[in-house]
């Protein structure tokens, strides 16, 4: 981070906090006020509470004067410190690097939790990146997964996305796979629909519906999926039918130019009658 920033690192001495300017006493004092107040308020995740905590900060810098200057606030001392820093560069990457071998269910475990990874996947190793609020999963430099961090233990945290080879070759996992509980609502009533209707086929048939979803993305297999719903129809043609024309080819889009002809060609299709006209020898 030093070498990032390009900053030489200025240690204190062991238990001397007097030797970091009563910064430690100034934030300790402000954080006890801050956290007080922040019990008052109702936070629907961290990043809402963060978000609480980056405007209240800025306010008390407004508030609280600064402790070698009298008169001068943080804010006014901040502000006028700026002009003599150095342009902020790209945002320092930091996380914890954890090498992870990934299980024959194709999960990695991370701090007592599971993530998953791609099929292709299991039985290897990966490069976990630990992030305070993600986690990333690496193979080979490419970045192949990403998942909210877990905060507990024991807790599994599926992607159906990764399943998708898994059930191209084992169909009836739709029915009872952990991982598939996390579909969209929309591939959950399709997939009832067709068990009431074609019980021998229908996991086979809404197999092919997420096989779809690598090719075409999701944002275009669920309005085809809703064109099926909406239709009441949920037979196995039709559902065939839909998905072959997402693998039409798309329309070329005309392309625009500044080019026009001095002459436009005239679709008169009577000009052909002169030929009838004139003598055509053949061999």
């Amino acid at each position: 981070m030093t070498a990032h920033y390009l900053f030489e690192p200025d240690f204190c001495n062991v238990a001397s906090g007097w030797e970091k300017g009563i910064v430690e006493k100034n934030v300790q004092d402000a954080g006890r006020s801050v956290w007080i107040e922040a019990k008052t308020q109702i936070f629907s995740s961290f990043a809402e509470l963060n978000a609480w905590l980056d405007v209240r900060c800025r306010t008390l810098w407004l508030e609280v004067e600064h402790p070698d200057y009298t008169g001068v606030t943080i804010a006014d001392a901040l502000e006028r410190e700026q002009l003599y820093l150095m342009p902020m560069p790209t945002p320092f990457d930091g996380y914890v690097e954890v090498l992870a071998r990934v299980s024959s269910t194709c999960l990695v475990t991370v701090e007592r939790n599971q993530y998953s990874v791609p099929c292709h996947l299991a039985n290897s190793k990966a490069t976990i990146h630990l992030y305070a609020d993600r986690v990333d999963v690496c193979a080979e430099n490419t970045l192949i997964a990403r998942h909210q961090r877990l905060l507990g233990r024991d807790h599994v945290s599926y992607d159906w996305q990764h399943y998708i080879p898994l059930i191209e070759r084992k169909p009836g996992a739709l029915r009872n796979g952990a991982p598939f509980a996390d579909m969209p609502l929309l591939f959950a009533q399709l997939q009832t629909a067709l068990r009431h209707r074609e019980r021998q086929q229908g996991d086979r048939i809404m197999a092919k519906v997420p096989a779809a979803v690598p090719t075409h993305g999701l944002e275009t297999v669920l309005p085809a999926v809703k064109q099926v719903l909406d239709s009441g129809v949920t037979s196995i043609e039709h559902v065939l039918n839909v998905l072959s024309r997402l693998n039409e080819l798309p329309i070329p889009v005309q392309v625009e130019t500044s080019l026009k002809l001095n002459e436009e060609p005239i679709a008169d299709t009577a000009r052909y009658d002169s030929l009838n006209d004139q003598e055509v020898s053949h061999a």
